[in-house]
């Protein structure tokens, strides 16, 4: 919520491109879809864990991927536009680091809940028995992260020039 409020505030002062909000949008069902069922219980992964002789629901990896694909652009966007970071090579290192500080993080939060709630820790991390969920949640994000620089990059600068020509007309 409070990121559709910025969203909301900042659309006429600092637009973002379609790619961005498109990805946000996705980022958001994403997260929705997982509250709503809870990552470790949705139906939809729940089929194709049997369907594949999975141990476990893998919902949450897909959202632990857009926790490194949305941010991402997120990043990029706002390094490149406030002409941040000088070159393609240091843009990437950058965006990259942003998405995996911001996944640890992440991960600390779910620590420090379940430590704080007890019992009920397994439900809310979802680890589903999985020895290295942490770590593996955390390299998803940095996949999802190589992701976008390697197969959205070029989609994105072309949105960013068009973004930047009609700002310049305005």
């Amino acid at each position: 919520m409070i990121g559709a409020v910025i969203l909301f505030f900042t659309y006429q002062s600092f637009r973002l491109t379609p790619l961005l909000y498109s990805l946000v949008l996705f980022h958001c069902v994403v997260l929705m879809v997982g509250g709503h069922y809870t990552y470790a219980e949705v139906p939809l992964f729940d089929t194709i864990k049997t369907l594949f002789n999975l141990e476990r629901n893998n919902y949450d990896k897909v959202g632990h991927f857009a926790q490194g694909l949305v941010p991402a652009i997120i990043a990029r966007e706002i390094l490149i536009r406030k002409n941040i970071v000088n070159g393609r090579a240091w843009l990437n290192v950058f965006v990259v680091s942003i998405c995996l500080a911001f996944s640890a993080f992440y991960e600390l939060i779910e620590w420090w809940v379940a430590v704080s709630s007890g019992e009920d820790a397994e439900a809310f991390l979802g680890t589903q028995g999985y020895v290295w969920d942490t770590q593996s949640d955390m390299a998803l994000a940095l996949f999802g992260a190589i992701f976008a620089i390697v197969f959205l990059a070029k989609y994105h600068d072309k949105q960013l020039f068009s973004l930047s020509k009609r700002t310049l007309a305005k």
